[in-house]
Protein backbone atom coordinates (compact mmCIF):
# COMPACT_ATOMS: atom_id res chain seq x y z
CA UNK A 1 0.00 0.00 0.00
CA UNK A 2 1.20 3.42 -0.81
CA UNK A 3 1.31 5.91 1.96
CA UNK A 4 -0.99 8.86 1.61
CA UNK A 5 0.71 11.92 0.27
CA UNK A 6 1.36 14.57 2.83
CA UNK A 7 -0.62 17.77 2.32
CA UNK A 8 1.81 19.88 4.32
CA UNK A 9 3.40 22.64 2.29
CA UNK A 10 0.83 22.42 -0.48
CA UNK A 11 -2.02 24.74 -1.39
CA UNK A 12 -5.41 23.32 -1.90
CA UNK A 13 -7.99 25.28 -3.83
CA UNK A 14 -11.35 25.45 -2.18
CA UNK A 15 -14.46 25.17 -4.29
CA UNK A 16 -16.00 28.46 -5.30
CA UNK A 17 -19.72 28.80 -4.91
CA UNK A 18 -21.30 31.35 -7.19
CA UNK A 19 -24.33 33.05 -5.72
CA UNK A 20 -26.88 34.59 -7.96
CA UNK A 21 -26.48 38.29 -8.06
CA UNK A 22 -28.93 39.90 -5.69
CA UNK A 23 -30.96 42.71 -7.04
CA UNK A 24 -29.61 45.92 -5.53
CA UNK A 25 -32.17 47.84 -3.56
CA UNK A 26 -33.91 50.27 -5.77
CA UNK A 27 -33.30 53.87 -4.91
CA UNK A 28 -36.44 55.61 -3.84
CA UNK A 29 -37.58 58.11 -6.40
CA UNK A 30 -36.22 61.51 -5.61
CA UNK A 31 -38.98 63.94 -4.89
CA UNK A 32 -38.41 67.43 -6.03
CA UNK A 33 -38.67 69.92 -3.20
CA UNK A 34 -41.92 71.75 -3.32
CA UNK A 35 -42.29 75.49 -3.12
CA UNK A 36 -41.31 77.05 0.19
CA UNK A 37 -44.28 77.71 2.44
CA UNK A 38 -45.47 81.28 2.48
CA UNK A 39 -44.24 83.36 5.39
CA UNK A 40 -47.01 85.73 6.31
CA UNK A 41 -46.99 88.32 9.03
CA UNK A 42 -47.71 87.44 12.62
CA UNK A 43 -51.18 88.31 13.89
CA UNK A 44 -51.60 90.11 17.16
CA UNK A 45 -53.87 88.73 19.84
CA UNK A 46 -55.45 92.20 20.24
CA UNK A 47 -55.88 91.69 23.97
CA UNK A 48 -56.52 95.34 24.87
CA UNK A 49 -59.26 96.09 22.29
CA UNK A 50 -60.84 92.68 22.86
CA UNK A 51 -60.82 93.25 26.64
CA UNK A 52 -62.38 96.71 26.29
CA UNK A 53 -65.12 95.44 24.00
CA UNK A 54 -65.78 92.48 26.29
CA UNK A 55 -66.10 94.72 29.35
CA UNK A 56 -68.44 97.12 27.55
CA UNK A 57 -70.64 94.29 26.31
CA UNK A 58 -70.66 92.72 29.76
CA UNK A 59 -71.72 95.98 31.42
CA UNK A 60 -74.39 96.62 28.77
CA UNK A 61 -75.75 93.09 29.00
CA UNK A 62 -75.80 93.27 32.81
CA UNK A 63 -77.69 96.57 32.75
CA UNK A 64 -80.30 95.25 30.32
CA UNK A 65 -80.68 92.04 32.30
CA UNK A 66 -81.23 93.99 35.51
CA UNK A 67 -83.75 96.25 33.76
CA UNK A 68 -85.71 93.28 32.40
CA UNK A 69 -85.77 91.63 35.82
CA UNK A 70 -86.91 94.88 37.43
CA UNK A 71 -89.75 95.36 34.94
CA UNK A 72 -90.87 91.76 35.40
CA UNK A 73 -90.92 92.36 39.16
CA UNK A 74 -93.33 95.31 38.67
CA UNK A 75 -90.65 97.88 39.33
CA UNK A 76 -89.92 100.93 37.19
CA UNK A 77 -87.40 100.60 34.42
CA UNK A 78 -83.99 102.15 34.66
CA UNK A 79 -83.95 105.91 34.47
CA UNK A 80 -81.21 105.82 31.85
CA UNK A 81 -83.26 103.63 29.51
CA UNK A 82 -86.37 105.77 29.95
CA UNK A 83 -84.37 108.93 29.36
CA UNK A 84 -82.72 107.41 26.28
CA UNK A 85 -86.10 106.36 24.88
CA UNK A 86 -87.51 109.83 25.50
CA UNK A 87 -84.55 111.54 23.88
CA UNK A 88 -84.72 109.31 20.83
CA UNK A 89 -88.43 109.95 20.50
CA UNK A 90 -88.18 113.74 20.85
CA UNK A 91 -84.94 114.61 19.06
CA UNK A 92 -84.90 114.67 15.26
CA UNK A 93 -82.28 112.82 13.26
CA UNK A 94 -80.46 116.03 12.32
CA UNK A 95 -79.96 116.99 15.95
CA UNK A 96 -76.25 117.69 16.73
CA UNK A 97 -76.16 115.27 19.65
CA UNK A 98 -77.64 112.49 17.53
CA UNK A 99 -75.08 113.15 14.79
CA UNK A 100 -72.22 113.21 17.32
CA UNK A 101 -73.36 109.91 18.85
CA UNK A 102 -73.66 108.32 15.40
CA UNK A 103 -70.20 109.58 14.45
CA UNK A 104 -68.64 108.17 17.62
CA UNK A 105 -70.34 104.82 17.07
CA UNK A 106 -69.17 104.80 13.43
CA UNK A 107 -65.58 105.62 14.42
CA UNK A 108 -65.53 102.86 17.04
CA UNK A 109 -66.96 100.38 14.54
CA UNK A 110 -64.39 101.27 11.89
CA UNK A 111 -61.61 101.01 14.48
CA UNK A 112 -62.72 97.52 15.46
CA UNK A 113 -62.97 96.47 11.80
CA UNK A 114 -59.44 97.73 11.10
CA UNK A 115 -58.13 95.85 14.13
CA UNK A 116 -59.89 92.69 12.97
CA UNK A 117 -58.53 92.67 9.40
CA UNK A 118 -54.95 93.87 10.01
CA UNK A 119 -52.24 91.56 11.39
CA UNK A 120 -50.58 93.91 13.87
CA UNK A 121 -47.21 93.11 15.46
CA UNK A 122 -45.38 95.49 13.15
CA UNK A 123 -42.18 95.06 15.17
CA UNK A 124 -41.88 91.36 14.24
CA UNK A 125 -40.41 90.65 10.81
CA UNK A 126 -41.33 87.18 9.45
CA UNK A 127 -38.35 84.99 8.61
CA UNK A 128 -37.98 82.60 5.69
CA UNK A 129 -39.66 79.25 6.38
CA UNK A 130 -37.70 76.08 5.68
CA UNK A 131 -40.26 73.74 7.27
CA UNK A 132 -44.01 74.06 6.97
CA UNK A 133 -44.60 73.42 10.68
CA UNK A 134 -42.12 75.98 12.01
CA UNK A 135 -42.50 79.76 11.94
CA UNK A 136 -39.96 82.28 13.16
CA UNK A 137 -39.80 86.02 13.40
CA UNK A 138 -37.09 88.56 14.05
CA UNK A 139 -37.73 91.63 16.12
CA UNK A 140 -37.13 94.86 14.26
CA UNK A 141 -34.83 96.14 17.00
CA UNK A 142 -32.63 93.04 16.73
CA UNK A 143 -32.33 93.49 12.96
CA UNK A 144 -31.41 97.14 13.49
CA UNK A 145 -28.74 96.18 16.01
CA UNK A 146 -27.20 93.63 13.63
CA UNK A 147 -27.04 96.11 10.75
CA UNK A 148 -25.58 98.82 12.96
CA UNK A 149 -22.87 96.53 14.31
CA UNK A 150 -21.92 95.37 10.82
CA UNK A 151 -21.81 98.96 9.59
CA UNK A 152 -19.50 100.01 12.42
CA UNK A 153 -17.00 97.38 11.26
CA UNK A 154 -16.38 99.29 8.03
CA UNK A 155 -13.18 101.32 8.09
CA UNK A 156 -13.84 105.04 8.17
CA UNK A 157 -17.30 104.90 9.77
CA UNK A 158 -17.56 107.06 12.88
CA UNK A 159 -21.25 106.66 13.75
CA UNK A 160 -24.32 105.01 12.24
CA UNK A 161 -28.07 105.46 12.53
CA UNK A 162 -30.23 102.61 11.26
CA UNK A 163 -34.01 102.47 10.86
CA UNK A 164 -35.36 99.06 9.85
CA UNK A 165 -38.86 98.68 8.50
CA UNK A 166 -40.80 95.95 6.78
CA UNK A 167 -39.89 97.24 3.32
CA UNK A 168 -36.89 99.50 3.78
CA UNK A 169 -33.73 99.73 5.87
CA UNK A 170 -32.35 103.27 6.00
CA UNK A 171 -28.70 103.58 7.03
CA UNK A 172 -27.13 106.98 7.68
CA UNK A 173 -23.43 106.86 8.41
CA UNK A 174 -20.90 109.51 9.32
CA UNK A 175 -17.36 109.02 7.99
CA UNK A 176 -14.47 111.06 9.37
CA UNK A 177 -11.85 109.80 6.91
CA UNK A 178 -11.58 107.89 3.61
CA UNK A 179 -13.41 108.84 0.47
CA UNK A 180 -17.20 108.87 0.86
CA UNK A 181 -17.75 106.81 -2.28
CA UNK A 182 -15.41 104.10 -1.02
CA UNK A 183 -17.11 104.02 2.37
CA UNK A 184 -20.54 103.85 0.71
CA UNK A 185 -19.42 100.99 -1.55
CA UNK A 186 -18.10 99.03 1.44
CA UNK A 187 -21.29 99.67 3.36
CA UNK A 188 -23.40 98.47 0.43
CA UNK A 189 -21.43 95.23 0.27
CA UNK A 190 -21.30 94.55 4.01
CA UNK A 191 -24.89 95.51 4.75
CA UNK A 192 -26.18 93.64 1.70
CA UNK A 193 -24.62 90.45 3.03
CA UNK A 194 -25.98 91.24 6.50
CA UNK A 195 -29.53 91.71 5.20
CA UNK A 196 -29.38 88.42 3.33
CA UNK A 197 -27.94 86.74 6.43
CA UNK A 198 -30.94 87.79 8.52
CA UNK A 199 -33.01 85.14 6.74
CA UNK A 200 -36.08 87.35 6.34
CA UNK A 201 -38.91 86.26 4.10
CA UNK A 202 -38.97 89.70 2.48
CA UNK A 203 -35.57 91.36 2.83
CA UNK A 204 -35.95 95.14 3.14
CA UNK A 205 -34.58 97.42 0.46
CA UNK A 206 -31.29 98.91 1.62
CA UNK A 207 -30.68 102.66 1.45
CA UNK A 208 -27.26 103.97 2.49
CA UNK A 209 -26.28 107.61 3.00
CA UNK A 210 -22.78 108.72 4.02
CA UNK A 211 -21.72 112.22 5.03
CA UNK A 212 -18.96 114.05 6.81
CA UNK A 213 -19.32 115.01 10.48
CA UNK A 214 -20.59 118.53 11.08
CA UNK A 215 -18.31 121.25 12.29
CA UNK A 216 -18.24 121.83 16.03
CA UNK A 217 -19.05 125.27 17.23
Amino acid sequence: MSEPRSLEGTTQQLPVLEKPAENPPENPPETEPGPAPRSGRFWSARRVPAGIVALLLLALAGAFLYDIAAVRADRPALHARRELARQLAERPLDDPWVLVGAGVALALGLWLIVLAVTPGLRDVLPMRRTRPDVRAGLHRGAATLVLRDRAMEVVGVQSVRVRTGRRRADVRAVSHFRDLDDVRADLDTVLGDAVRGLGLARPPKLTVQVRRPGRKG
